[in-house]
Formats: structure tokens, sequence, C-alpha cells
């Protein structure tokens, strides 16, 4: 009887140590694949892909992937999470679990979509990139061109957690490199003195062109100011005409000013900014003249900046290329419908006269002047422009182009968080999980 007893007593501890491993390994499942999990790997990788989505990204391709963006030291944050995965407020839960400044994008089963701090890239810059690559025929693909893409326009930096190198010993990494040192010595110093010496010939090369073609600018608007039939002190002239007039000529000292000073491509930014300015700034100065409304700040006109700011969005398609509305000034809105080719900004290439977005990687710096706010990796898309500049060397060579303009600056990508809002990451992030924003569009 007591032997009997024992058996059963026995069999129920087998039992309840079952359950017991049953719920703990129930547990561990489900936290694979929550929030904080997710959180946890990413900040040691930029890269997560759950175990159920392997096959849609494979390990090969998602660790390709994780290097090419910690190669190009910028806070990028991509996962890829099954159908089911809970879904509100994710982008938000995600976000705050990991406490870093970046850009956050999400595969989510079959659907897409990102959102970003606006101190590393603009919410209208996060939905042209998006855009861009919805309809990507595999997860793969869809990843490696959002990534080559946003790479070129993001913000700030990598957390330093991708870098610290998780739990390796750091003296055994201290010792690894002073081996490493000593055995390359004088030749590895003259190889990196070689490589920068090189990339600075390369972006004084790229300086020198565009210094051409901002000349050519920068003259232009100053010859609309020489034919401008405006005085201060003329009848009818008020506080509001004169202001706009003296911004007017404030842009055009500052073009030259920034021109002057510029030593690398990415400064001509600025250059092409104030021009783009002091147009607004007289077509303001028009418009209060002819007492008509003061026109709302568009940008200028794609097809060539020194036309002025834009009047309408027009569709048009580059060679090779799918269509897309740019914003085009009156007259090349004209030509279009007319079914004539628009007045095209060009440059001197090695192959003759190009178009400005066929013309290299140079030119990237000297659109993002004009063209900010976001829009330029939508209306670049296909042309060779876009192509050179979604690459992530371009950055490290000539700046980030056309990335977060007038963002407010630029977030780190430590781990803080310090800077994070609510409207960061775009009306509706967080405000009904990826159905009913996040995911819909609610932008």
């Amino acid at each position: 009887m007591k032997a009997a007893l024992n058996r059963g007593l026995s069999i129920l501890l087998i039992a309840f140590a079952a359950l017991a491993v049953l719920s703990v390994g129930a547990t561990r499942a489900h936290a694979a694949t929550d929030v904080s999990t997710v959180a946890d790997a990413l900040k040691e990788s930029p890269v997560y892909v759950d175990p159920s989505m392997s096959e849609q990204l494979p390990k090969a391709d998602a660790e390709a992937l994780a290097k090419e963006i910690e190669d190009a030291d910028k806070p990028v944050f991509v996962a890829v999470l099954p159908a089911d995965f809970p879904e509100e407020n994710l982008f938000r839960n995600l976000r705050t679990a990991t406490g870093v400044t970046g850009l956050y994008a999400i595969r989510l089963g079959d659907e897409f979509q990102a959102r970003a701090d606006s101190t590393v890239l603009s919410n209208e810059a996060v939905r042209n990139l998006v855009t861009s690559v919805q309809g990507e025929s595999s997860t793969e693909t869809q990843l490696d061109d959002f990534t080559d893409r946003a790479l070129a326009n993001v913000g700030g930096s990598a957390p330093s957690s991708w870098t610290d190198g998780g739990d390796s010993d750091p003296t055994g990494v201290l010792i690894g490199t002073g081996v490493v040192l000593a055995a390359g010595g004088a030749g590895a110093y003259t190889l990196v003195r070689r490589n920068r010496r090189k990339k600075e010939e390369e972006r004084q090369a790229a300086l020198e062109k565009l210094r051409v073609v901002v000349d050519e600018d920068i003259t232009a608007f100053g010859e609309e100011l020489d034919r401008l039939d405006f005085h201060p002190a003329e009848k009818g002239a008020d506080d509001a005409m004169r202001a706009d007039y003296e911004r007017a000529l404030d842009a055009y000292d500052q073009a030259k000013s920034f021109m002057a000073a510029a030593q690398r491509p990415e400064e001509v930014r600025a250059v092409t900014q104030a021009l783009e300015d002091g147009r607004f700034s007289l077509a303001m100065l028009a418009a209060r003249r002819e007492g008509r409304p003061p026109p709302a700040r568009r940008a200028p006109c794609f097809f060539d900046p020194r036309h002025g700011p834009s009047v309408a969005d027009a569709t048009w398609t580059p060679d090779g290329g799918t269509p897309r509305e740019v914003p085009v000034c009156a007259a090349d809105r004209t030509r279009l419908a007319d079914g004539l080719e628009p007045a095209v900004r060009e440059v001197d290439t090695d192959s003759g006269r190009r178009p400005y977005w066929e013309a290299g990687p140079a030119y990237g710096p000297w659109a993002g002047g004009y063209f900010g706010g976001g829009i330029l990796p939508g209306l670049l898309i296909g042309t060779l422009l876009g192509q050179m500049m979604a690459a992530p060397a371009y950055a490290a060579t000539y700046g980030s182009g056309y990335g977060d303009f007038g963002g407010g600056g630029y977030g780190g990508g430590d781990v803080s968080g310090a800077d994070f809002s609510s409207g960061d990451f775009g009306g509706g992030f967080g405000d009904g999980g990826f159905g009913g924003g996040d995911f819909g569009g609610g932008f």
C-alpha cells in the first residue's frame, strides 16, 4: 500500500514537473515574440528576424543587411515579424523599449511600414521612402532597397551598443588590436593616409563641378534683382514689401558668402537653400505689389530651380522610369500640358550636357538645398542621381544629400530617447496599431 502511494506521488510530481516545463516553455515562446525581446535584440544589432519568419529573410541575408547598416554608422532598425504579432501601438512601444533615436522599419507579415524620430528624418521623407518600396516582390528586395535609400537620407549615428562587443572580453580585443597594429605598422598607416587623400581629392573635384553650376545660379538671381522694378521708397510700398525685398537681398549676399566659404560638397546645400529663400521672397513681393494674396510656400520648379517657386504638381516620367508628381513652374506646366518637353536645367558631364538628375552624385547637395522637406527622394527615384545618392558610400563622400532638411538638426543614435515625442513618428503613430494608423497609411 505504501509502495503504491509512493508511486502515485511520484507520478503526480512528474506530472507537475511536466506542466511546469510546458508552462515555462510557453512563456519563453511568447517572450521570443514580444516587443521587449525585439527591442533588446535591436540594441545589439540593427536587424531582427522573428524565428517564424526566417524563410522571408534567411540568416545570411539578415546578417548582410545588418553589416551594411553597421558599416554606414546610421540608426536604422529593421524588424521582420509575423502577421499575428500584437500590432497595437507597435512602433511607439518598440521605440520606447529601445530608447534609441532612429528610423524604424517593420515588415509585419506581408505589410511594410516605417517611422522615424523627426531629428533623424522628416515624416515626409519617411513616407517617400516607404512608398518607393511598397511594390517590391520579395521581403529581401524590399528591405535591401529601403535600407540603401534610408542610409543615404537618415541623420544621426548608430547606437554605441552595436559596437560594444557584447560579452566579449575587452582585454582580449585590446591585445588583438595591439598585435595587428604592431604587425601592420607603418604600412597600415600609409594606406589610411592614401585613402583619405584620395577621398579628399574626389571631394574637391566634386566641389569644383558644383562651383560652376552654383555660380551660374547666383548670377541668375543677381540679374533678377537687377531687373526688379522696385524701390523701398516708391509710392505704395509698405513695410511688408520692404521686408520681402530685404530678405531677397540678404539671401543673395548669403549665397555668395556661403559659396566663397565652401570647402566640401555638402556645404553647397546652404547656398542653394539661400537662393530658394530669396526667390520665394521675390514671389511674395510680386504678389503684394499686384494686390494678390501671398502665395503658399512651395518647392521650386523641379526642372530648373532658377524658374522660381512652383505653382502646381504635374506628372512626369524620366527616361526608363516610372511616372511621378513633380513641382513645376507655370511655363513648364503649360509645356507638359501641350505635350512638349520642359525647360530642363542641364550641366556639363563627360558625355556632354545632361539634365542635372543624370549628371552624377556631386549634384546631390545642390539639389538638396533647393528641394528641402524630404520631397527629393520621391522625385529622384529611378534617375541616375537618385540611384547614386541611395548608395551607402554616398553620404561618406558627399554628405547626406537630401536627408532631414529643416528638421532642427540631427540627434545622435545613443540610447537615450530624451528627444522623442509623440509627434516624431507622424500623425497616427501608435494610435491604433498597424491597421488603424501605423500600417494603414494614416500618417
